[in-house]
């Protein structure tokens, strides 16, 4: 059994209109997975969707209380981080700039070691008029194949990373 996102009340997927839970074993220890989320300026090097992300507060790299933007599929976002122990658990908080609806979103990411690497686990919740139209109504599921496309990637990034290592 693997632990799951620790939810703020307002974001509890028992109550949200938009959900998503992606998961995959990776051969590649938590701290390398650990690594390549952290540095969200690189992203992009194994998810090209993610080309457009900028830290504006703090270090180079996301820790607690960080705030960065970034460009999802043509939307620019305001996220911060809510959520982060080195190694197992990094959450953020997202608005979508110049939304007048209050949309949110919560997206979290969970690292569990395993016997020969680690299992990675993603979930997140969207709410809000904003999130209900572009993906709820104009393209459901898209959430879920996003995410799935970023831990498969995330995935093969780690362990190329753990086998230069060892090789």
């Amino acid at each position: 059994m693997y632990d799951h996102v620790i939810w703020p009340e307002r974001y509890d997927p028992k109550t949200s209109a938009i959900y998503a839970l992606n998961d995959i074993d990776v051969k590649a220890p938590p701290e390398v997975v650990w690594k390549l989320l952290v540095d969200a300026g690189n992203w992009s090097s194994y998810f090209p969707p993610e080309d457009q992300v900028k830290i504006l507060s703090g270090g180079p790299e996301l820790a607690l209380g960080i705030q960065y933007s970034r460009v999802t599929v043509g939307f620019p976002m305001s996220l911060v981080v809510t959520e982060c122990v080195p190694y197992q658990r990094l959450a953020w908080a997202t608005v979508v700039d110049g939304d007048q609806t209050g949309s949110s979103a919560y997206h979290g990411w969970v690292i569990t070691p395993t016997g020969d690497g680690c299992h990675v686990l993603t979930e997140e919740t969207q709410q809000g008029p904003f999130f209900l139209e572009e993906l709820g109504l104009k393209h459901p599921g898209a959430l879920f194949r996003y995410h799935q496309e970023w831990v498969e990637r995330l995935a093969r990034a780690a362990e190329a990373q753990a086998a230069k290592k060892t090789g």
